[in-house]
């Protein structure tokens, strides 16, 4: 009876043993960092990736630029998904990235945005210099794509001059939708997507023109160095498919093609 009781015992560890090991296996993660205008879109991104890939997703968002300073400063990061294409270029450039994997997958608009309820004039880009326009809240040019956007639209009206020190700088766009949100600042500059998730709180007063500033494409690509490269590009091969375009699309952006 001891060497029966003694063999199930050593069954019951052996069975744990080899659980646990599985269970182990199963929590594979991936890292993305991402330009936090994708946050809700990758998010739900990320739990179909889960529940087919049995991978778990963490994410980091932030300003593109922070985002490829993190990479360049060797943070263990798997794949990059920026708002701008200069920040990719810097990372390709660079070396961090494999360059196979890079590719455009979704494209934005540049929006002026006010308060909810706020009692302006303004109306439009041009109007921005009025005088009871006091501050414009604006990712930083230097790390924020959204940022460099801004400026090359209020360029192509001419205007940046007259109202650089009306500029209050934000770390990020959602950043920016705080301020406005709030009535921290008078307007604000943001993607058309960032202002949808805050309809009830703030109103866009106008669209930049294409032709004002450069394509808001957003590229992705896997990272060098990465322990998970199947991973990455499981990943990326589902921002691309149908489901992964349409997940984009229901949360305000368009095809980069």
């Amino acid at each position: 009876m001891k060497k029966i009781g003694g063999l199930v015992l050593f069954m019951a560890v052996l069975c744990w043993i080899i659980s646990s090991y599985a269970f182990a296996g199963s929590t594979k993660e991936i890292t993305i960092s991402a330009a936090i205008s994708l946050k809700n879109a990758f998010e739900e991104i990320g739990k179909l990736y889960e529940s087919r890939q049995g991978t778990t997703c963490v994410f980091n968002f932030g300003a593109s630029g922070d985002l490829m300073k993190q990479i360049a400063g060797g943070a263990p990061v798997d794949v990059f998904a920026s708002a701008a294409q200069k920040d990719m270029d810097e990372a390709d450039k660079q070396g961090f990235i494999i360059t196979a994997t890079r590719t455009n997958f979704a494209a934005n608009s540049v929006v002026l945005i006010v308060p909810s309820g706020a009692k302006t004039s303004l109306k439009n880009f041009e109007g921005l210099g009025a005088a009871d326009i006091k501050k414009i809240a604006l990712g930083n040019p230097k790390t924020v794509p959204a940022g460099r956007y801004a400026e090359e639209v209020f360029n192509f009206y001419q205007i940046l001059s007259a109202i650089k020190d009306k500029f209050i700088f934000a770390e990020n766009v959602r950043q920016v939708l705080d301020y406005v949100a709030r009535g921290e600042v008078d307007a604000g500059v943001v993607y058309a997507t960032d202002a949808a998730s805050r309809s009830k709180e703030i109103e866009i007063i106008a669209t930049a023109p294409e032709a004002s500033h450069k394509p808001v494409v957003y590229p992705i690509a896997a990272v060098k160095g990465t322990k998970s490269e199947a991973d990455a590009r499981a990943f990326i091969s589902l921002v691309l498919s149908h489901e992964g375009q349409k997940i984009l699309q229901e949360h305000g952006f368009r095809s980069s093609k």
